[in-house]
């Protein structure tokens, strides 16, 4: 085989099984350096109720994270939190310590210079990376793995997920020491950290992701089926040929991928198309035929009927309001 054929097939492994970077890439999901927290003594702070999903890394010492309805979670040197958006909460040095308000000015401060927040009666013995990750995209693209998150991921540094916590200490040399094409290098960290988070917690939390898009990694069958729905989202797939595709019978493709994902392939096949259809019109000057074609649809009038009834607009309409004026 020759290294140009070698070079295709390796490419096209890669595009079979990379399910997650398809959501990631069509949601465009950023992640942002939010604070580095030094903390010590009586300490509390209290989590933006904001529409991004935040990750705590503990880097040093332990901390409490409190919220309502739910028992304290102490976090220890190595633990990692990941917290969904809209989720109130409290990290502080002990469940009950009085919560300080942060002067907005000065975070905003230091955020630009790079300076660590610092809080509590004493010298700091707590150590937190925060990040923030969000969408920035429109909220009617249906297949967004941010939406599809508990209220809180926890994984524990004694679990030993070593990929997780070297990216961590990385961040963390990165931030104390900052060098050429820093900036850089945190956004890949940054950005590799939360797809070690969710490498860590999933295989340990099936039952709490039925029914939502994360179900499929739980389920083999599901996984495969979406693989080749991503891999092709133009081909006339029926559940038939997609059975066929994964060695399944019809019947158990059906009541699997239910399950997993709450949907039918058929109507998630519908779905992807529509959100890779939206992310192509914010993102390229594709004529709306083009891309109608790319994603399973013979007739533009056809596509734009759909679009229109997922995403609220007309794809030439809806290209005009995403992009900047």
């Amino acid at each position: 085989m020759t290294q140009s054929m070698l070079f295709c097939v390796r490419s096209l492994t890669l595009r079979i099984m990379d399910v997650v970077s398809d959501v990631l890439r069509v949601a465009r999901v950023r992640g942002t350096l939010g604070a580095c927290v030094e903390a010590g003594g009586r300490w509390a702070v209290a989590g933006e109720d904001s529409s991004a999903a935040g990750l705590h890394a503990i880097t040093a010492g332990e901390a409490w994270l409190t919220r309502a309805g739910h028992s304290p979670l102490r976090l220890d040197a190595g633990d990692v939190v990941l917290l969904a958006a809209g989720v109130s909460y409290v990290l502080g040095d002990a469940p009950a310590s009085p919560v300080t308000a942060c002067d907005p000015i000065e975070l905003a401060r230091v955020r630009r210079t790079g300076e660590a927040v610092r809080l509590g009666t004493s010298a700091p013995d707590t150590r937190i990376i925060t990040i923030t990750y969000e969408s920035d995209c429109d909220r009617t693209l249906k297949t967004q793995l941010l939406l599809a998150l508990p209220e809180l991921m926890h994984v524990q540094g004694s679990t030993g997920a070593g990929d997780l916590d070297d990216t961590v200490r990385m961040l963390g040399r990165e931030l104390a020491h900052p060098q050429i094409a820093t900036t850089t290098v945190l956004a890949s960290l940054i950005d590799i950290a939360l797809i070690q988070v969710l490498r860590a917690w999933l295989p340990t939390r099936a039952g709490e992701r039925r029914g939502t898009w994360l179900g499929m990694m739980g389920d083999p069958v599901v996984h495969r089926a979406l693989q080749h729905l991503h891999a092709d989202p133009a081909r006339q797939w029926t559940t038939e040929t997609l059975a066929a595709a994964v060695a399944a019978s019809r019947s158990t493709l059906t009541r699997r991928f239910s399950a997993a994902l709450g949907l039918a392939p058929a109507a998630y096949l519908t779905q992807w198309r529509l959100d890779v259809a939206a992310s192509r019109l914010r993102t390229t000057d594709q004529p709306v035929e083009s891309i109608a074609a790319a994603v399973g649809y013979n007739s533009a009038p056809a596509f734009s009927r759909a679009f229109t009834r997922s995403h609220g607009a007309p794809p030439g309409r809806y290209r005009t309001m995403c992009r900047p004026s």
